[in-house]
């Protein structure tokens, strides 16, 4: 099966059509865990400027990128190699990055568990441009939850006080060159533990999800797209209707392994005191519920950041 498995949804439907948009979403969502939006109206210049900093921040030497290292645990800032490790591996992913979360005024309730941003004064555009990227697809990323409330039959707006001022991150990433010998892969089979991931630069081959017949399908989205996942939190507040699939980011083949990847996934996450109680509409005799016990998104979260080595 090719990545065309998965057809792209236009993002012009948003305004045109909404509601063919939300079925077209969500229907790719309920059967694969993820779904590809195309002709999104973000600006592909400012997208190529905050790609063009996060590159020149991980081209700079080790010592200085490891200043910015070790912030809240990793929440923030410069996550270095050998640290991040898929749930049940043995051996780390094979990537750097670097995390930017939400500015929150003082005072603000949440700043007990959502830390300052920090940023590389060696590249003085990158608070700018990376801000920028933040800022959209977070916007983005609520536009989307309007399909998916639609589609699962709640009010159009129903996410939307469930995500304002929500824990979400923005990671910048670098897959180096992959020597011959590399022991372990780009990123290890996982799944993600928010609410909806946002991937930008999936174009460079190497993104799989593990289909439902336990087949390993590649997301290869045409330039210009958006590639979109159910994460945990997500999967868990509607039963499993909509699923939070596994997926991994595996080696490239001999003639690319020189070349490295850069991706930027925006991980959409509930406000940190948001109850995660299974949506009473998931719930049926064929589909009980598999949650009885609510849990807070930031509990949710801490618990599975423990498992990942990055708490």
């Amino acid at each position: 099966m090719s990545a065309s498995a998965i057809e792209p949804v236009s993002f012009t439907l948003y305004s045109k059509d909404f509601d063919r948009f939300a079925q077209a979403l969500g229907a790719s969502f309920q059967r694969y865990g993820f779904a590809v939006i195309s002709d999104h109206d973000l600006a592909q210049a400012r997208i190529d400027a905050a790609i063009a900093d996060a590159k020149a921040f991980f081209a700079l030497p080790e010592e200085t990128k490891r200043q910015y290292a070790g912030i809240k645990g990793g929440s923030r800032g410069y996550i270095p190699f050998g640290i991040e490790t898929a749930k049940g591996a043995d051996h780390y992913d094979l990537k750097e990055f670097w995390h930017v979360g939400r500015d929150l005024p003082p005072g603000h309730p949440f700043r007990a568990t959502m830390a300052d941003n920090v940023w590389p004064a060696e590249i003085p555009s990158f608070h700018h441009n990376v801000g920028w990227l933040y800022g959209a697809l977070d916007s983005l990323g609520v536009r989307v939850l309007k399909a998916i409330a639609t589609y699962l039959e709640l009010g159009r707006d129903f996410f939307d006080p469930t995500v304002k001022d929500g824990n979400s991150v923005l990671r910048l990433l670098h897959y180096p060159p992959i020597p011959k010998d590399a022991t372990g892969v780009r990123a290890g089979a996982h799944g993600d533990i928010n609410t909806i991931t946002l991937l930008l630069g999936a174009e460079e081959g190497g993104l799989e999800l593990l289909d439902r017949n336990g087949d390993w399908l590649p997301i290869n989205p045409p330039p210009g797209c958006v590639v979109c996942n159910i994460g945990d939190m997500l999967e868990r507040l509607t039963n499993h209707v909509l699923p939070s699939t596994i997926h991994r980011v595996v080696n490239p083949p001999p003639e690319r392994r020189g070349v490295p990847r850069y991706s930027t996934p925006f991980f959409l996450h509930f406000a940190s005191d948001y109850l995660i109680k299974t949506l009473p509409s998931c719930i049926t005799a064929e589909n009980p519920d598999r949650y009885p016990e609510p849990i807070t998104a930031d509990a949710f979260l801490q618990q599975r950041l423990r498992e990942i080595k990055l708490a």
